[in-house]
């Protein structure tokens, strides 16, 4: 299992925007080949910053999933909306185990 983790930190005008635009990538990240799981997560003490986690089968899909017009579409869309850089940590799965 390959997996990333993704810090966002959104400016605060465009936080309404960009969970309309996750959404949407969200709805058709789930169904790319190899996606095991895709959770969005928002801050309960500051609602301007967010987490995703995402699962791939293997590094493969991982990859494959950045080149969708998706993910593409959304990743130009947000741009601007950021207060930083997004913050991306890669994990191999250990547990629970694919084999």
């Amino acid at each position: 299992m390959y997996v990333t983790v993704v810090s966002i930190h959104v400016k605060p005008e465009h936080v309404t925007d960009f969970v309309e635009s996750i959404r949407k990538n969200h709805a058709s990240s789930v169904q790319d080949p190899g996606n095991l799981r895709f959770d969005i997560l928002q801050s309960v003490d500051d609602p301007t910053r967010f987490v995703t986690y995402m699962a791939y089968r293997d590094e493969v899909s991982a990859k494959a999933h950045r080149e969708t017009a998706h993910y593409l579409e959304f990743r130009d869309k947000v741009a601007d909306w950021m207060v930083e850089p997004r913050q991306n940590v890669r994990y191999n799965g250990v547990l629970p185990s694919l084999d």
